[in-house]
């Protein structure tokens, strides 16, 4: 059973989001998500000040299996970036929503943020039922 946090929210592609303030989000990918992916070896994260597409790719994440592309869960623009990712991929694997972070999203659309998963709902597509 994958750690499901109850104060963020949830993509159906396994990224989390919260509201660091009122414009802006941090987001990253769930234990669900690192545990699916294994050894994390290379992410690479998009440049300050990109606009982002809510659903569109927006990162990348290289497991010692293959590369996986990694959505963005609100439309925004990039604000900040975990470096330390990039330089200690593993962090991902060992902190996925805290160290493990991915980007600082200000978005554009607040009502996205809120068309996200609920923890219960997130639940209910990342694990099998019993």
């Amino acid at each position: 059973m994958s750690n499901i946090l109850n104060e963020l929210l949830y993509t159906k592609t396994h990224e989390w989001a919260k509201k660091i303030d009122q414009k802006v989000v941090a987001m990253g990918i769930t234990a669900h998500a690192q545990e699916q992916l294994r050894d994390i070896v290379f992410v690479e994260l998009p440049a300050l000040g990109k606009e982002l597409k809510a659903g569109a790719a927006c990162a990348v994440v290289e497991s010692v299996k293959a590369a996986y592309d990694i959505f963005a869960p609100v439309s925004g623009t990039v604000v900040k970036v975990n470096q330390k990712i990039q330089e200690k991929p593993q962090l991902v694997n060992e902190d996925p929503y805290g160290e493990g972070w991915f980007l600082h999203i200000e978005i554009s659309n607040p009502n996205e943020f809120g068309a996200l998963l609920s923890p219960a709902q997130y639940q209910a597509i990342s694990e099998p039922a019993p």
